[in-house]
């Protein structure tokens, strides 16, 4: 039978745990989150984050600006938050307008308060094999929902579709770091039926249909499904078709459900992280 990886029921046990930590300090972790535009969807995530955060104590301000808005006003914020050292955790939520070079955004925030782990130095870090002030958040929750329920990448051929800088690449380190054998496809690989069929654990995040019929599984191997879209009848749905793939494998991510709520969860205990790392910085200990 196959087990279903609820990332909700493990981010709502997690959050309650980081909520009894926050719960007993003086001082509570601060989230600036910087939104630019109009965009519903980015606008409905910055929601949540900033609802999650405030429901288990983590200070959250959202600061908006218009899509018009100079590169060089972006970029002065930045450098105002951070100097503030109220302010612990800084998220530029993506996409950003094109008239905005968004690497040179990314790289405007101070490493140590990076909460996403986009900057050229975290990057950097978690490539090279050292450790990241903080690990992007999608890769983390999913190796914490795998970590929950006993799955062990070790010696095992993990399967990544989607090279995004958000989630495939960065998982594919992470992965390797994990000891995993570890190959990413794309919109350019060929056959990648014959590759997904070699999959102990295979993951999905590209954002539309992609694994949907059960012969391109390995029986018993583990589905992690990223991606969450809304399809032609306007249901939302993730890369994979749940109903056929469920039948072959021994665990498997729902949409909505699963990565979601983890990665929202990363968020948050990076957010706590960051702060730690930055009083003890203060401190000298």
């Amino acid at each position: 039978m196959t087990i279903i990886l609820d990332g909700k029921k493990l981010r709502d046990k997690l959050l309650d745990g980081l909520k009894l930590k926050i719960d007993k300090l003086d001082k509570k972790p601060s989230l600036a989150v910087i939104l630019v535009g109009e965009d519903a969807a980015s606008k409905i995530y910055v929601n949540n984050k900033k609802k999650m955060a405030e429901k288990i104590g983590i200070n959250s301000q959202i600061i908006n600006y218009p899509s018009d808005i100079k590169e060089d006003k972006l970029l002065e914020k930045i450098e105002e938050l951070n100097a503030d050292d109220s302010v612990n955790a800084i998220l530029v939520q993506l996409p950003l307008p094109k008239h905005i070079d968004k690497f040179k955004i990314i790289n405007a925030i101070s490493p140590l308060k990076d909460v996403d782990g986009f900057t050229s130095e975290n990057s950097g870090k978690l490539f090279s094999g050292q450790k990241p002030y903080a690990y992007p958040c999608t890769p983390k929750g999913i190796l914490l929902l795998l970590d929950e329920y006993g799955i062990n990448p070790e010696g095992k051929h993990v399967v990544v579709i989607g090279r995004s800088n958000i989630v495939g690449k960065p998982l594919a380190v992470m992965m390797l770091n994990r000891n995993a054998t570890v190959t990413v496809c794309h919109s350019k690989t060929k056959n990648l039926a014959e590759i997904t069929k070699t999959a102990d654990i295979l993951i999905s995040a590209v954002g539309e249909k992609v694994i949907e019929d059960s012969s391109m599984m390995k029986v018993d191997s583990i589905m992690v499904d990223v991606g969450i879209f809304k399809d032609e009848n306007g249901k939302t749905r993730g890369d994979v078709n749940f109903d056929e793939i469920s039948k072959v494998t021994s665990y498997i991510s729902p949409v909505p459900g699963g990565v979601g709520p983890m990665t929202i969860a990363s968020l948050m205990i990076n957010t706590f992280e960051l702060f730690e790392l930055q009083n003890k910085r203060s401190s000298g200990t």
